[in-house]
């Protein structure tokens, strides 16, 4: 059977040509519900290969067509290894034309999978193509360029490359034209360097442009002492190492720091927090507290230093949404208590476009909160999410309930915490989120958005 489908991306065809020809355009597309993970993307769309891992050690391998390549107006890819019968049977047969308000993308699959099974990958590919070239016009129109072909290509350094958020700001930094260079422990391979967080290299930052620094201990788990002291040195003593490096390097302008919104403390019940809030209590606010000051020497060197206050990030792959989905799957979900606390959340891919917004906007500095302009009532959250995954919401769950997996405080610091964020900066800054509300992040994230149609406006 064959499957099409057609959408429109707000940009020119050779730069949407471009965008799937560099390395991270396959990560950028594979949908997070979907069971299989990029492990290795085609060098050349005309006869390289995609390799995808499956559950279970397998893989699923995709091999370009020569005979179907015409450089800016086609490619093709062919499945030449399976696990089973009914995936191996499948060509995707990518076209490029030019359109009204910019290029024309038409997806044509020849395979054994009914439609219904590929509508959802195929509208979350769309709207985050769509999404992607948006952020870019967006900027683009506050004179601040994100494409290497419009301004230098930047050589950006990242530790914790390996985490959901690493892998994805990779992904869409690389799909702009820049260069990533992954800082990690051992076993250095190409574009990664090897980062003693303890007593990092002098020369680690060498011919870097600008340092983003995610790593750092999961903060979720049982809030013991000894956890609590892994979040800690985690963070506090390796951020000051790099804003040490970050101020001597005479190449590296920009130092771009993890942080949260436990900053506010957690219990600040309807108050609107913004950057100039003033801190509050708590074991995370004093971590956090910390952790921003240890990027001081950067900031006092003269380097622009940016603190990006992440609220809670809503992704398939990791965090607190699969959690969820797996106690609504049980009939066990619904509100903690009786769900009347603010739940201060933020799109993943919104989350992607403030880093690589801190990356190139000269005029960003200092803490950034990154959370959704529209936070909601933890009741209203589940509600939405049961909507989505077509599941009942009618049992709360006692308070007790985070408590015997985090400990009192960490239940407290964590699952019960009340922070209205707001993200005052980047709206004085004219950003606007990809996503306003958590119903259609839910959509996006669990694979129910719609394929997009003609008459749908860009």
């Amino acid at each position: 059977m064959t499957f099409q489908a057609q959408h429109v991306i707000p940009a020119d065809r050779e730069q949407v040509w471009d965008w799937h020809t560099r390395p991270g355009a396959v990560s950028r597309l594979t949908p997070p519900f979907l069971p299989m993970s990029p492990r290795e993307q085609a060098r050349s769309l005309a006869d390289g290969t995609t390799v995808f891992s499956l559950p279970a050690g397998l893989k699923w391998i995709a091999r370009h067509d020569l005979s179907r390549y015409r450089r800016g107006f086609s490619f093709s890819d062919v499945c030449v290894s399976a696990p089973l019968k009914r995936l191996a049977s499948w060509r995707h047969d990518h076209e490029f034309a030019d359109h009204t308000g910019g290029t024309l993308i038409t997806d044509t699959v020849d395979t054994r999978i009914p439609d219904s099974a590929l509508e959802s990958a195929f509208a979350y590919r769309q709207h985050k193509l769509i999404g992607d070239f948006n952020f870019i016009n967006q900027l683009r129109d506050q004179d601040i360029n994100v494409l290497a072909t419009e301004t230098r290509p930047l050589t950006v350094a990242m530790t914790g490359s390996r985490g959901s958020v690493g892998r994805a700001l990779s992904a869409q930094l690389t799909t702009l034209g820049h260069r990533v260079i992954q800082l990690v422990r051992s076993e250095a391979k190409d574009d990664q360097r090897i980062w003693n967080p303890d007593s990092p290299a002098r020369n680690l930052l060498d011919d870097v442009d600008v340092l983003v620094h995610l790593a750092g201990e999961p903060i979720f788990g049982r809030f013991n002492d000894k956890h609590k002291q892994e979040i800690r040195d985690s963070r506090v003593g390796p951020t000051q190492k790099l804003a040490q490096l970050v101020a001597a390097s005479p190449d590296t302008h920009t130092f771009v720091c993890a942080s949260a919104i436990g900053y506010y403390g957690n219990d600040r019940g309807g108050e609107v927090l913004t950057e100039d809030s003033a801190s509050g209590d708590g074991f995370l606010a004093d971590v956090v507290r910390e952790w921003e000051a240890a990027t001081t020497e950067a900031r006092e060197a003269g380097k622009r230093v940016v603190n990006i206050r992440t609220g809670i990030a809503l992704t398939g792959t990791s965090g607190l949404l699969p959690l969820l989905r797996a106690l609504f799957s049980t009939g066990l979900g619904g509100s903690f208590g009786d769900g009347d606390f603010w739940f201060s959340w933020v799109a993943f891919d919104d989350l992607c476009d403030i880093y690589t917004r801190a990356i190139f906007d000269t005029a960003l500095s200092g803490p950034v909160n990154a959370a959704s302009t529209a936070p909601v009532l933890n009741r209203e959250m589940t509600k939405a999410l049961a909507e989505q995954l077509k599941r009942p919401a009618v049992l709360p769950i006692p308070t007790f309930g985070p408590a015997l997996l985090l400990g009192k405080e960490g239940a407290q610091e964590l699952a019960l915490a009340d922070q209205r964020v707001a993200p005052a900066k980047l709206q004085e800054h004219g950003h606007v989120m990809r996503f306003g509300s958590i119903q259609d992040t839910f959509a996006h994230e669990l694979g129910n958005q719609r394929l997009w149609q003609p008459s749908d406006s860009n």
